[in-house]
């Protein structure tokens, strides 16, 4: 539905500017209309890693504790914002491949794509009587947003590509093919790049707002990063450093009911926020 829309205004967009240029005659008020607004109706919650991979704390891993927090945001979701359908990416410990994860995404024609980590440092090395030692380096404290990075474009208008215009057979599209040389065709395509980018970074911001003002927590902020999970999905993106597993409070924090109720609860928040800065009244 997005893509018609988005379609028939492009193709109305002369008529709509001539009528704009009417203002004396008072046909201004009456084709004011938002068309960049998009409605939240499928949730992407993706547990990451899993399968015996990903960081580690002196009694935890990030596969278990990102798998706890879906499952209990994915419940949170569906108790509390009736209207959104959320999608899994994983709801057991075996590991799904970073490609799947996009394709699950994509396939489900999702509307927010978020994925749960836990970060970690690595060691530092000291040179000790010439040797190396390697000792812990537990300094990290608190989350980080990501975004994808600008120097993967090619790869997210790959991914919109093809979940706008079925490309190369892939499901969901609206079966057209994409043809680099309609101009229409290109407008959709940056228009969805733009208003994807845009919406993650509005999420983001959303996300780290309700950490740090709300829960009181330490963030390093949102920033971006070449995640390729972010970046083949078509839809706004966002990754979510819940916190650091190797430092030893932020584990105990990740591990503890209230410390994941509490995180569950900032991000149902943020979702509530982001449907109603984008969704149309």
């Amino acid at each position: 539905m997005k893509i018609k829309a988005l379609k028939r205004f492009i193709y109305c967009l002369p008529l709509i500017l001539c009528l704009s240029a009417l203002k004396s005659y008072g046909f201004n008020s009456r084709i004011k209309k938002d068309t960049s607004s998009f409605r939240v109706k499928t949730i992407i919650v993706d547990a990451g890693h899993g399968g015996h991979t990903g960081a580690s704390g002196s009694y935890s891993t990030e596969e278990q504790v990102t798998l706890a927090l879906a499952l209990k945001l994915q419940k949170a979701i569906q108790k509390e914002i009736k209207d959104v359908k959320v999608v899994m990416t994983r709801t057991t410990p075996e590991g799904v491949g970073l490609q799947r994860r996009s394709d699950i995404a994509n396939a489900a024609k999702g509307d927010l794509f978020i994925s749960l980590h836990c970060n970690s440092l690595p060691d530092k090395v000291h040179i000790v009587n010439g040797k190396r030692k390697h000792v812990p380096d537990q300094s990290g404290r608190g989350v980080l947003l990501l975004v994808y990075g600008l120097h993967r474009d090619k790869e997210e208008v790959a991914a919109l590509r093809e979940n706008l215009f079925e490309e190369n057979g892939a499901k969901g599209g609206n079966g057209l093919g994409f043809d680099p040389h309609d101009p229409v065709q290109l407008i959709m395509l940056n228009t969805f790049k733009a208003k994807y980018r845009k919406n993650s970074i509005l999420f983001a911001n959303l996300v780290n707002d309700e950490f740090v003002q709300t829960d009181g927590r330490s963030s390093d902020g949102v920033k971006e990063q070449g995640v390729l999970v972010l970046c083949h999905t078509a839809m706004p993106a966002v990754l979510v450093e819940t916190g650091f597993i190797n430092n030893p409070k932020d584990e105990d924090y990740l591990n503890s009911e209230d410390g994941q109720n509490e995180i569950v609860a900032t991000i149902v928040r943020a979702i509530k926020n982001y449907k109603k800065e984008i969704e149309p009244i």
